[in-house]
């Protein structure tokens, strides 16, 4: 075998590698050999077919996997040799001319992971802003949750229903005079100005009494679940069975006892955990930012482009499916590509961290253990329905990169608990509103792009990337131990970036079925 490296610029490598005919055809004869034994031939006894015969019958077989066998090898080799740690699974190209009795010619092209010197991480010093919970918000909780478990009584027959008013009503749907499924329903509630209904439903019902009858007519959105009532105009007969009224609703000991809780008491002090951790959240947010901007002011080291271009097809990728969703997917697309180079920083600044992340927890022993990654699968798998679960688990743990995605965000946030232990932090009480400002304002503005079109609806900027993009490293992706074709003629290989979302491969699920197609929602 023949190694001979063609480039080293950068982080980029390049071998050419050439495995001798002779070579090749020794292994096949061996392995020949080896299956021999098993082979079965009409007018041979078992075990006893010659060699040239099996090999005549399998030996394009044999030959294809040897050679793929050999080109892992080999690539295994130069990684070895030259103490490579490949960024991502190098790309192996067989020569076209390739065929049986000839040398083989291997290309590789590997991109290689940067010498990081890890960062000392004692003196970090952190700001750590605290919200207190006040009595206050916990009792203005409680009113929020009196306020949507409402009561209603029947009002008066002479009663016009009006906004925060009950309906119970009859209702039947027709498109085109032809009742549809899902558009019918009996003694159904309904609180006007709930947004319950499709758009212009309830809005048609203001000023109905009990006992009325009316005909409303409504189009239903072109986003509608159900494909066969996208946009179509449709009437609705509806029969107004009773009007009802809010009444007051009591906040003591009875109204806890309601929601399954002991008293009042204990009901606020479940509101008091839930702001206080809600809070806690967001004071975690604040400084993992001056972190990873700490980090990332002291390191511009260089970084595989490979990964960055994974890491903004993955971003952008994101982009352009949210924006297809928002009001005005044409406007966004155009604003989205004016700032592609934005977010190829955001890209590029991800992956860096990615990797100093990741530097530094290995330096310092920071790990997943078996228990911790078991219970991520697991939680993983929830989310499939019970007879997808077992295949989704078997796929995680056959797959390394699976595993790495899965992985990821976890190992993120324990070299960030790492460095929170290691670094001198001061509090200062902030109000929630000075802490979420305090979030923007460390949204850096070489790495977030200008806010896009705050009051459009879905707009995809804010949600896959001015929101939390210094938040999100890359994770360090362990490349593939082996580099191999499924035939002679090595194909490339088609690599995927370990992000810090997991985003293996999933079972096919199928969607639950709305129960009614309807006027709601």
């Amino acid at each position: 075998m023949q190694i001979k490296e063609t480039a080293n610029e950068g982080l980029k490598r390049a071998y050419t590698i050439t495995i001798p005919a002779k070579e090749i055809d020794e292994r096949v004869t061996g392995e020949v050999k080896k299956i021999a034994p098993q082979v079965k031939m009409p007018g041979f006894r078992p075990g006893k077919v010659p060699a040239n015969l099996v090999r005549k019958m399998h030996g394009e077989q044999v030959h294809a996997q040897t050679v793929n066998d050999m080109i892992r090898e080999s690539v295994d080799k130069v990684m070895a040799e030259n103490k490579l740690r490949p960024a991502m699974q190098p790309k192996v190209e067989l020569d076209e001319g390739y065929e049986e009795g000839k040398d083989a010619t291997l290309n590789v092209d590997v991109e290689i992971l940067p010498e990081i010197e890890a960062p000392e991480v004692e003196g970090l010093k952190l700001e750590r802003l605290t919200v207190p919970v006040t009595d206050e918000q916990v009792d203005e909780a409680v009113e929020r949750i009196a306020s949507n478990n409402k009561s209603y009584k029947d009002a008066a027959k002479t009663k016009k229903a009006g906004d925060g008013d009950q309906l119970i009503i009859d209702f039947v749907g027709r498109v085109d005079g032809v009742e549809f499924e899902g558009g019918k329903a009996e003694n159904t509630p309904l609180v006007i100005g709930s947004g319950q209904f499709i758009p212009g439903f309830e809005e048609q019902l203001t000023g109905v009494k009990t006992g009325d009858e009316k005909t409303i007519t409504v189009t239903f959105p072109e986003d509608y679940p159900a494909e066969n009532l996208k946009g179509k105009d449709a009437e609705f007969d509806v029969t107004v069975q009773q009007v009802k009224v809010p009444t007051d609703t009591a906040i003591d000991d009875e109204f806890a006892k309601n929601l399954g809780l002991e008293n009042l008491d204990k009901l606020k002090e479940l509101l008091r955990g839930q702001l206080e951790q809600e809070t806690s959240g967001l004071t975690r947010t604040q400084m993992k930012r001056q972190l990873l901007d700490t980090l990332a002011a002291g390191h511009d080291f260089a970084v595989p482009q490979g990964m960055v271009d994974a890491e903004f097809e993955q971003i952008w990728g994101q982009l352009q499916q949210e924006a297809a969703q928002s009001d005005d997917a044409e406007a966004m697309l155009k604003e989205m590509d004016d700032e592609k180079d934005d977010y190829r920083k955001i890209a590029e600044r991800r992956v860096r961290l990615g990797l100093l992340l990741s530097e530094i927890g290995q330096k310092n022993g920071v790990e997943v253990n078996a228990n911790e990654m078991n219970m991520l699968i697991q939680q993983a798998a929830q989310q499939y329905r019970a007879e997808d679960r077992e295949r989704f688990v078997q796929y995680v743990q056959s797959e390394p990169m699976a595993a790495a995605q899965l992985r990821a965000p976890l190992y993120e946030d324990k070299v960030v608990d790492f460095l929170f232990d290691k670094a001198e932090i001061t509090d200062r009480e902030v109000t929630r509103e000075e802490l979420e400002a305090a979030i923007e304002a460390e949204e850096s503005t070489e790495e977030k792009p200008k806010k896009k079109a705050a009051a459009k609806k879905k707009a995809p900027a804010k949600k896959a990337a001015d929101k939390d993009a210094e938040d999100k490293p890359a994770a360090k992706k362990a490349p593939a131990k082996k580099a191999a074709a499924k035939k002679p003629a090595a194909k490339k290989a088609d690599d995927k970036q370990a992000d810090d979302k997991a985003t293996a491969k999933k079972p096919a699920a199928k969607k639950p079925a709305a129960k009614k197609a309807a006027p709601k929602k």
